[in-house]
């Protein structure tokens, strides 16, 4: 988190009432991928966002370029992919409480 930090990234749950109204987008739409949004105004969506992130932080450049190589790039958006589609599975396992039940008690 400090590493973000420092580059000026900050992490907010997409159920944020704020982050609803800056993405503007359905909340179905807005649960399915990770978002990093941009001083801009651009988004940036799913495995992007750790590319993005990789780019912009030294020790981590070398995974970038992994994750843009042609072979390596499908590998890394499958991955995600998976990881996305699974996450609540993912999270129950590790105790942790899925988004869907954030959702409950923000709205309670």
């Amino acid at each position: 988190m400090e590493t973000l930090q420092r580059r000026g990234f900050a992490i907010a749950p997409l159920q944020s009432e704020w982050v609803r109204q800056k993405l503007n987008a359905p909340e179905n739409d807005i649960l399915q991928d990770l978002r990093l949004l941009l001083a801009n105004g651009n988004q940036v969506r799913g495995a992007n966002v750790y590319r993005y992130v990789m780019r912009r932080i030294w020790w981590a450049y070398p995974f970038y370029l992994l994750s843009i190589a042609p072979v390596t790039r499908l590998v890394f958006d499958w991955g995600y992919r998976t990881f996305a589609a699974n996450r609540y599975r993912i999270s129950h396992a590790c105790k942790l409480s899925a988004g869907h039940n954030r959702l409950k008690a923000d709205e309670e």
